[in-house]
């Protein structure tokens, strides 16, 4: 008798009148906007303008939705496309289904067009979003507690996840709560690029790469423990090949990248340098035209003051030649 363990929703839809608001949905996108926030103040800390890194979600959110409900229906096509399925159900994206390494890779697609239509360099703009996509997915983890799926192996852990829904060949009980482990591990992947990126000034993609270097680890073990159906190849599911090829991928770059790139950019927008630039071309003009005004009001204090000083001379003259006639006049009665 288990002594306690997670419960599962009920459902995991919310109907607020016509308005289905669905658990898995609603952890996506809040997911989305805790990214963008910390990407947000990132980027401005490294000398970027508020606004960019939303202005490229925009592109690499929708690429990242596609990419990673492609990956899932590919690899689980049988969900869909066997026998006694309907196909349509493929576009349920809020029935869950979304594979992270589409996800990463279409959303980094996506991001690569924005990031070029905003003439801002792709790695520095993937190091600033790296920590933020972590939370995004830990937050995300948590929409598949509101489906009760992708949970591990049965045990009697204080906690593990109850589940009651039997659909779809589930079976009632208490399982490894994966969507935890995944969750906790996400955060711990946030603080460490955070950290590392602080204490080793990690540029040029390489705290991007650091992210999903960190993840693969997590993702490799965690994997084991999930029952739900899967792929093998050689023993392992598919998602293990996969974590284990990209993680390759990962410290390959860091390596090349730091042997190639040392340091970290200096200019991350430079559209915000440019404005920065004529805002102190600005200030400059105005100086210098305050020190015109200044000097131009000192040489009309200086002409006034030669002005005075012929005034004065003329009058000295005419006193002394009024004394000279004097003078005559005087001379002429003696």
């Amino acid at each position: 008798m288990e002594l306690a363990f997670i419960p599962s929703p009920s459902r995991g839809v919310l109907n607020l009148g016509p308005i289905p608001l669905r658990g898995y949905a609603f952890c996506i996108i809040i997911g989305v906007f805790v990214a963008v926030w910390l990407g947000n103040k990132r980027w401005v800390a490294r000398g970027g303008r508020p606004g960019t890194v939303a202005d490229i979600a925009v592109w690499a959110v929708p690429f990242g939705l596609i990419g990673g409900r492609l990956y899932h229906v590919i690899t689980d096509y049988q969900l869909y496309f066997s026998e006694g399925r309907d196909w349509v159900d493929a576009f349920k994206i809020w029935e869950g289904g979304l594979g992270i390494w589409g996800a990463i890779a279409f959303g980094a697609l996506g991001a690569w067009i924005g990031a070029r239509r905003m003439g801002v360099p792709m790695p520095a703009y993937a190091d600033a979003v790296a920590p933020g996509i972590a939370l995004a997915q830990a937050i995300g983890r948590w929409g598949n507690w509101f489906n009760q799926e992708l949970y591990g192996k049965a045990t009697d852990l204080p906690w593990a996840v109850e589940i009651t829904s039997s659909a779809d060949g589930r079976v009632p009980g208490t399982y490894h709560p994966t969507f935890l482990y995944e969750s906790l591990w996400c955060v711990g992947v946030a603080v460490l690029v955070i950290w590392a990126g602080r204490r080793f000034e990690l540029g040029h993609g390489r705290a991007f790469a650091l992210y999903v270097a960190a993840y693969c680890v997590g993702r490799f073990w965690i994997e084991y423990l999930r029952v739900d159906d899967a792929h093998h190849i050689l023993g392992l599911r598919l998602n293990n090949w996969t974590a284990l090829f990209v993680f390759l991928l990962a410290v390959v770059y860091i390596v090349l990248s730091a042997r190639m790139r040392p340091g970290r950019e200096a200019v991350v927008e430079p559209r915000a340098q440019s404005s920065a630039g004529d805002a102190g071309d600005d200030a400059k003009d105005a100086d210098a035209g305050s020190e015109d005004a200044e000097a131009a009001t000192e040489d009309a204090d200086a002409g006034s003051k030669d002005a005075g000083d012929a005034t004065s001379k003329d009058e000295t003259d005419e006193k002394d030649v009024d004394d000279v006639k004097d003078g005559a006049d005087s001379a002429k009665k003696g």
